[in-house]
């Protein structure tokens, strides 16, 4: 029998296929394709003779995690403990997965915010507790009267993604007060803060649960190298946690990874002296002025997109078609592939809304949005 019945192949995976069948340009799935900056490929380049192919230590590289912690202190101002409070992990993902395991128990519940990630609910199932699936409203942010409704003394742990995926919003300040009042009210109550796209932001500045004193010390922050550095075939990426939550995350990691790739550790290791994560922000901003410039005389309406590399546009002026149905008949017709909306939800809502990843050269997103235009 299976533990998972209800989970096939990702949406991700069936839009990238059938995109390659189609020879359709792919704004689906979040992944750059311009090259990796070459100070990192050099430094790879470099330390591929030196002593550096064996396993690395279960927490991380310790040069690593102390550049990891000058990070956090130079872009948030919070002083963390390189061994204790950083973990190096094979990505976000599994990140993610060692926390929930860790975490929550059977019985438990989790509150999780829709649309979302696919990869949070399937390790609150496999623990044996609840996930429940909270709608943002109409403009993907935090409702949180049904948020309150939802929180009870059974709530172990709610998910937060901030810049959200799939939507590009970020959260304001009072959003971070709303939390606050909750984690008053319910002391056994956990924050799992997901803010992979933590530097890629535009207009407004992302705020990180680094900052916020008053939750810190009961919240978990994943991190992504591969996200950060346009590197995501690495798969790297990391924890930030108060010591008493991270012994056992790392109870769960030792087991599950044990520990991650020595090579691309040293490697980021010497890369964080050399790059400025601030100007992140700005690299992709011209990227997404780009792409929404070029389709602005297209029948797509665009909404806002204020953080991560991706686009949401409604093709309600265009199709009564479902969302999936959509993007289907995006890639045979008109060679663009995308991720519909719905695919995010427990609900299957369906508001006539695709998802672009702007995170391509220019004349990846010039040829999309020529063929977007002719729609």
């Amino acid at each position: 029998m299976s533990k998972l019945p209800h989970i096939g192949t990702t949406i991700f995976t069936i839009m990238s296929q059938l995109a390659n069948e189609h020879g359709a340009i792919n704004l689906s799935q979040g992944f750059p394709n311009f090259p990796v900056d070459t100070q990192l490929t050099d430094i790879l380049k470099n330390i591929a003779s030196d002593n550096v192919h064996q396993y690395a230590p279960m927490g991380g590289y310790p040069p690593l995690q102390i550049k990891i912690a000058e990070l956090v202190n130079r872009q948030y101002h919070r002083i963390i403990h390189p061994s204790d409070e950083v973990l190096i992990t094979a990505g976000a993902t599994q990140a993610i997965f060692a926390i929930i395991q860790a975490m929550v128990n059977t019985n438990e519940e989790v509150v999780i915010l829709d649309p979302s990630y696919d990869c949070y609910e399937p390790p609150i199932i496999l623990t044996g507790a609840k996930p429940v699936r909270i709608q943002l409203d109409g403009s993907f942010m935090p409702d949180w009267q049904r948020i309150n409704d939802a929180v009870n003394e059974r709530t172990r742990m709610i998910i937060i993604n901030n810049p959200h995926n799939p939507s590009g919003r970020i959260w304001t300040e009072n959003d971070f007060l709303q939390l606050e009042i909750l984690l008053d009210k319910y002391p056994q109550l956990l924050v799992l803060s997901d803010e992979v796209y933590e530097y890629i932001t535009f207009e407004l500045k992302h705020i990180s649960v680094n900052t916020r004193e008053k939750i810190r010390s009961r919240s978990i922050i994943v991190s992504s190298f591969g996200k950060t550095f346009h590197i995501t075939g690495w798969k790297v990426g990391y924890i930030v946690a108060p010591i008493a939550l991270m012994i056992e995350i790392k109870k769960v990691h030792q087991f599950l990874v044990f520990c991650v790739n020595s090579v691309a550790q040293v490697a980021l290791s010497q890369y964080l002296d050399k790059v400025d994560v601030a100007q992140l922000g700005a690299f992709y901003q011209d990227k997404r002025d780009l792409f929404r410039r070029l389709i602005s005389t297209s029948r797509f309406e665009l909404l806002p997109s204020e953080g991560s590399y991706f686009q949401v546009a409604s093709y309600a002026h265009i199709s009564d078609e479902s969302d999936v149905e959509f993007t289907k008949r995006l890639v045979i017709e008109h060679g663009v592939a995308s991720i519909p909306m719905s695919v995010f939800n427990a609900s299957g809502k369906d508001q006539k809304l695709i998802r672009f990843c702007f995170a391509k050269d220019t004349e990846t997103l010039t040829n999309a949005a020529k063929r977007l235009c002719e729609i």
